[in-house]
């Protein structure tokens, strides 16, 4: 199957109008606000001049679907996800996060988060599986 074609058309004072016709003949446009602003479109199948639905999105909230749409592109943290709901997501920790510099077990982090850590990246090296009460520079997060 050949690639969708997206027709890109110039709304002066408003910006730009993303049009594409899926593979089911239903046609879909998406403006481009000059603020981040999007709205999206979704035509008539009987009609497709005629808007059946039209959906204004903010910037974030366009970002959060893009990032639903092809979270390998937008979200470089989210590593891996299972049938059984559990997801693996890389989280930096701040260099003023009331969590750096202390010892992952004094951290308390599964019980007030329910998050697990599974490894500690510092720098080029990984730290799997950090034992809780080990040294500082094994559990030092």
């Amino acid at each position: 199957m050949s690639a969708p074609r997206l027709r890109a058309t110039p709304l002066p004072g408003i910006g730009v109008q993303y049009d594409l016709v899926t593979r089911e003949h239903r046609h879909l446009s998406v403006v481009a606000h000059r603020d981040g602003a999007r709205t999206v479109n979704v035509y008539r199948a009987d009609d497709p001049d005629s808007c059946a639905h039209s959906l204004k999105l903010t910037g974030p909230e366009a970002g959060a679907l893009i990032d639903a749409l092809q979270p390998s592109h937008h979200s470089a943290n989210l590593l891996h996800t299972s049938d059984l709901g559990l997801v693996a997501e890389r989280i930096e920790v701040a260099a003023t996060s009331r969590w750096n510099g202390r010892v992952l077990g004094d951290t308390r982090m599964r019980t007030e988060t329910g998050a697990s850590v599974v490894a500690v990246l510092r720098h080029a090296e990984a730290i799997p599986s950090p034992r809780r009460t080990s040294g500082w520079w094994a559990a030092t997060l």
